[in-house]
């Protein structure tokens, strides 16, 4: 069986550390395998990896604005508003080539789940909560996560930062 990988957007520390620290909170902890994450990518295969560690990166971190909190229906999610990390999934979709799976062929729309897998009432009770303290703020993407799936948890196989040399840094 062929490994499956996901691309998530590094964040910097500080928006990073703010995101855990709310999905922590408030995601069911017998279902928070991983930590906070914005996936670029649901599902790519080997051959799609080795083709992105040959594309080219940003040249500096991606600005992105955290904008709002979205109801998901059995959770909530803190919404990212970022035309240059569209682009640049768009241009990791186009030279990566091969098939993708039906989620990451859909309209992207980036966002952080910090709750899932609840009951309605208990998503639309922090989404109450979350909107009430709610300011929009700014943030980084600061490279690239290559993730392992590993049928719930995942594993880190690979960092591209961004404004340096693509080579696959571990860890």
């Amino acid at each position: 069986m062929e490994t499956t990988y996901i691309l998530t957007a590094e964040m910097d520390g500080e928006s990073f550390a703010w995101l855990d620290d709310i999905r922590g909170e408030h995601f069911p902890p017998e279902r928070n395998f991983i930590s906070a994450h914005l996936t670029l990518f649901h599902r790519l295969s080997g051959a799609q990896i080795v083709q992105l560690r040959s594309l080219e990166m940003p040249r500096a971190p991606l600005v992105v604005h955290f904008d709002r909190v979205a109801l998901l229906g059995f959770g909530v999610s803190l919404h990212i508003q970022s035309a240059e990390l569209a682009r640049l999934r768009n241009g990791l979709q186009f030279g990566m080539g091969g098939k993708f799976s039906p989620q990451d062929r859909q309209a992207w729309k980036p966002h952080v789940t910090v709750q899932n897998k609840v009951s309605v009432e208990k998503a639309r009770a922090l989404h109450r909560l979350l909107q009430e303290g709610f300011r929009e703020r700014a943030g980084t993407a600061t490279g690239l996560l290559i993730w392992q799936y590993l049928g719930g948890p995942w594993e880190l196989s690979e960092r591209i930062l961004f404004g340096w040399p693509t080579t696959g840094q571990a860890g």
